[in-house]
């Protein structure tokens, strides 16, 4: 493992054109729970008696969004996380021209936080709303500040996440974005991701480069392409990789 360790390390050291593309598992040692582990949100039904990928349906939303509202804001919502090494990371290296942009599959927003400026937010964010009756913005603390469905200020519409929900589309700006920055990049890093997600997991399909680098706990449709897989934790191994 330190073998790889040190070949990522001369990689990045060697690079001014990297991209990682991430998952819920670069948010897990940040104490958020990841989605499709034995333990994740996904695992069980939920105390209202569905599926979570049930509740969070665009259908679902529009016909029951007393029980989405109380399932997301219980659930969803980690408000008082920080970013963690990886994120830390990763803002370091864009801070210093060699990372070129984070793709990621996550909504809480850890990135920015940790200083990345160039994030691509394949599936939306919670620190995002917006009323789904006069498209008024709101930030999080006015989601967070009570129970039940949250309402516009202005008209009385509903207030939703920023986020895609089953049985919507992906914002095709970004997926563009996303293609043009995989496509062109040199250094490829694959984070805390099972790559089972589509059609954000296909994206990758457009590197065109030799140094594709997973970073996964578990194995991968995509173990067989990469150039150097890394099961070690995510955060423990940029720890060993980047100063900062």
């Amino acid at each position: 493992m330190e073998e790889k360790l040190e070949l990522l390390k001369k990689w990045i050291q060697e690079s001014d054109n990297i991209v990682f593309f991430g998952g819920a598992g670069v948010s897990t040692e940040s104490g958020l729970p990841d989605f499709r582990s034995e333990n994740g949100i996904f695992s069980a039904i939920s105390e209202y008696g569905y599926r979570p990928e049930t509740i969070l349906s665009h259908s679902f939303f529009q016909k029951n969004p007393e029980v989405f509202f109380k399932y997301y804001k219980k659930t969803l919502l980690y408000p008082d996380a920080k970013p963690n090494d990886c994120h830390k990371a990763l803002a370091k290296l864009e801070a210093e021209g060699k990372l070129k942009a984070v793709i990621t599959q996550n909504i809480d927003d850890l990135h920015q936080k940790a200083g990345s400026k160039n994030v691509l937010e394949l599936h939306g964010t919670l620190y995002r709303n917006y009323c789904v009756k006069c498209g008024q913005e709101y930030p999080l603390d006015y989601v967070t500040k009570e129970d039940g469905i949250t309402r516009c200020s202005i008209c009385g519409g509903i207030v939703r996440p920023d986020v895609v929900l089953y049985e919507e589309s992906l914002n095709e700006e970004t997926i563009e974005k996303s293609v043009e920055l995989i496509a062109n990049a040199d250094v490829l890093i694959i984070g805390g991701t099972s790559l089972n997600v589509y059609p954000a997991a296909g994206l990758i399909n457009y590197y065109r480069g030799n140094k594709m680098v997973l970073m996964n706990k578990s194995t991968t449709p995509y173990d067989q392409k990469a150039s150097l897989i890394i099961t070690k934790s995510i955060g423990e191994a940029f720890r060993e990789i980047v100063d900062f």
